[in-house]
């Protein structure tokens, strides 16, 4: 486990860094909008990792992941709303208070969705069933989260077919689109629907597609390996056949 005192030693660096006077220019100007790509970068980088087996670079991943989580409670200590001690404290209490089974009664077990609930209803003045979906989660990531809200309403295919049905309908309605802006709008509602199809099946469509991603490229660059500099002069024909080659293997 992380020592207090690497803890500590990580606030004071980043604290000097965030000194006016002392610090780095880069991070002095630094908000928690300039800041929030760079964290969702490195939860990136952190799955990432994970991915390919890599737990150096684990390791590391988690260390960066970290400094963005130190940098952003640095920020709102600077401006007087929280320190780091208040963000660990919460997600202490938050942990506690959705596993009531394991540190409080033994016999009461709490319903995780049910507590979250409840405690996006004491934050927010929205109580919809959508309301806190973050609008900078991956679109696909939010399509499901979307979705699994609405299904615990009811609102949902009672199976698999009703969703792989409607996937039919959305690919005839993009066929028919006349515009450029009607045809997006549908490949956005196709879209949706391969997520609410996905989330039928048992698959995360959001791994499906990263998995997807890492295979096309794994298997683009064998096609580029195999025919060398010559690989974007051959024609479509040619390159065909070297991809069926190296998808064979």
């Amino acid at each position: 486990m992380t020592a207090p005192g690497d803890l500590a030693r990580l606030t004071a660096i980043m604290e000097r860094l965030r000194d006016p006077q002392r610090g780095c220019e880069w991070d002095v100007a630094q908000s928690f909008a300039t800041i929030a790509p760079y964290t969702i970068e490195e939860a990136y980088e952190v799955a990432d990792a994970i991915d390919r087996g890599d737990m150096r670079d684990l390791r590391d991943e988690l260390g960066d992941l970290l400094l963005q989580v130190v940098f952003h409670a640095r920020i709102a200590e600077e401006s007087g709303h929280f320190a780091l001690p208040d963000v660990i404290a919460s997600i202490c209490d938050k942990m506690e208070r959705r596993h009531p089974h394991i540190f409080g009664d033994a016999e009461h077990r709490g319903d995780w969705e049910h507590i979250k609930a409840e405690e996006r209803g004491e934050k927010a003045t929205d109580d919809s069933a959508m309301a806190g979906v973050a609008l900078s989660l991956p679109a696909l990531l939010r399509a499901e989260k979307l979705q699994k809200r609405a299904s615990r309403l009811g609102f949902d295919w009672p199976d698999a077919c009703g969703a792989r049905a409607k996937i039919d309908e959305e690919l005839a309605e993009v066929e028919a689109a006349e515009n450029d802006v009607d045809r997006a709008e549908e490949i956005g509602d196709l879209l949706f629907a391969v997520v609410n199809w996905a989330r039928k099946q048992g698959v995360d469509p959001e791994a499906a597609l990263r998995s997807a991603n890492a295979k096309f490229e794994r298997r683009f660059r064998a096609m580029e390996n195999e025919a060398g500099e010559r690989f974007a002069a051959l024609d479509l024909e040619a390159k065909e056949a070297l991809w069926t080659r190296v998808k064979a293997r």
